[in-house]
C-alpha cells in the first residue's frame, strides 16, 4: 500500500490534537455549566417556567423575591456566588497546574 504522506483531519485531531487539548475541553465545560447554572432569560423565553423541568437557580430566586422570600431567595443567590467562586478557584489551579508542567 502506498502513503502519500497525508493522514485525515480526523485522525490528525483525535490521537495529536485531543490529547494537547484536553484540560482545555476541561475547563471549557466548567465554564460553560457554570453560565448554564445562572442562565435566566433564555430559560424563561424559550422554555417558559415549568417547575421541574426547565426552572434554573436564578428563577427560583426571582419567585422568591416577588413572594417577599427574602432569606430563600438571599441563600440561593449566596450559593449561586460561592459556586462561581469556586469555579474560577478551580480554573485557577487547572492553570497553575498546567503551568508547571508546561502544557
Amino acid at each position: 500500500m502506498e502513503t502519500t504522506g497525508r493522514v485525515s483531519p480526523l485522525y490528525a485531531f483525535i490521537p495529536i490534537t485531543a490529547p494537547l487539548a484536553r484540560l482545555e475541553f476541561v475547563k471549557a465545560a466548567v465554564v460553560g455549566f457554570s453560565h448554564t447554572i445562572g442562565t435566566f432569560g433564555v430559560v424563561m423565553m424559550i422554555g417558559g417556567n415549568i417547575p421541574g423541568r426547565t426552572k434554573v437557580l436564578s428563577a427560583y430566586v426571582v419567585d422568591y423575591v416577588q413572594a417577599s422570600r427574602w432569606r430563600e431567595a438571599s441563600v440561593i443567590a449566596g450559593g449561586m456566588v460561592m459556586f462561581a467562586f469556586t469555579t474560577i478557584f478551580t480554573l485557577a489551579l487547572i492553570d497553575r497546574h498546567c503551568a508547571r508542567r508546561g502544557t
